[in-house]
């Protein structure tokens, strides 16, 4: 089995990536967060940073690019080229409404005829790979079959399947049917994508698809960073390993970042998704939530980690 790492957008930036890359690892492809082509054509600050092969080093990455503009696409794509990147990935998944609203992400999917034009357009002109991020719909499953059947029209990649539809956001269940549907007719290799948080969740999967030769792990990731090694390897998720992670990415972001506000922001976003893994964490992960400088964070932390122990939910 191979694993990717999901592009999270404002937490699996490089600083993580690293961070994960370094203590975690055992991750055979990791996606950056989207680029949102702009009309100038430059890249912002983060996603020149997160894109600079320095801060990349000795993992595969692949940029992904949230547009429904070819021509966007095409550009952006050029200019990945040029940092030395050979394969780029379409973001058609997020579900956010903002996004969604400029028919860009899931909302695309929408509008099968344009999408099917704007693919044309860039496998024709992109000298590239190029893989696929979809969900299965905006609002209904059977969306899929028209989808599928533009999907088996270019030589993708791969496609990474999360069988969820936009207005399903992170709710519901993901539609193991209609995925079981894709793999017998999707001519592409499949990736699949959507709630696999714990071992159990990572076994039923395999059993029910046992063909299924890849998967793509976001928040089971970020609420439980070793849960790659443990599916590989059988190793738990050590305090210690988990306390060295924690503390290479909090130093990386005094270092990058300026003002406690945002750094703050930052580790609450990670606890948000990583408190869990500790037992009896509500009472720590509230305090953390309220702090307001750097020292309280680094106490409640501190505690956090001396007093409580790992506990993962199998």
């Amino acid at each position: 089995m191979r694993f990717y790492f999901a592009p999270l957008e404002g937490i699996s930036g490089y600083v993580y990536r690293n961070a994960y890359h370094k203590y975690f690892g055992q991750v055979d492809k990791y996606f950056i967060p989207f680029i949102m082509p702009n009309q100038f054509g430059h890249l912002s600050s983060r996603e020149k940073n997160d894109i600079l092969p320095e801060h990349n080093e000795g993992m595969y990455a692949v940029p992904q690019i949230l547009t429904s503009s070819a021509e966007d696409f095409i550009g952006t794509a050029q200019k990945l080229k040029t940092y030395g990147y050979e394969e780029v990935n379409l973001n058609l998944g997020c579900p956010s409404k903002t996004v969604v609203t400029k028919g860009r992400g899931s909302g695309f999917l929408a509008y099968p005829d344009k999408l099917d034009c704007f693919l044309e357009e860039i496998f024709r002109k992109t000298d590239m790979k190029i893989s696929i991020k979809t969900r299965i719909g905006k609002e209904s499953p059977e969306e899929f079959e028209r989808l599928l059947d533009i999907y088996n029209q270019y030589p993708l990649e791969e496609l990474i399947i999360h069988p969820r539809l936009q207005t399903d956001m992170y709710k519901n269940t993901p539609n193991w049917d209609v995925f079981g549907e894709a793999l017998g007719k999707c001519k592409s290799q499949v990736c699949y994508n959507g709630d696999i948080f714990t071992v159990g969740d990572y076994e039923r999967f395999t059993q029910k698809f046992p063909e299924v030769e890849c998967v793509m792990l976001g928040r089971g990731i970020l609420s439980n960073p070793g849960l790659v090694c443990t599916i590989r390897k059988g190793t738990p998720l050590e305090k210690e390993t988990l306390k060295a992670f924690h503390d290479q990415v909090y130093g990386e972001y005094q270092t990058v970042l300026s003002g406690a506000k945002t750094i703050l922001f930052k580790m609450k976003e990670m606890w948000f998704y990583m408190g869990p893994v500790f037992t009896n964490y509500e009472k720590y992960v509230k305090k953390i939530r309220k702090s307001e400088k750097l020292s309280v964070y680094e106490d409640v932390v501190e505690r956090l980690f001396v007093e409580q122990e790992i506990y993962i939910n199998e």
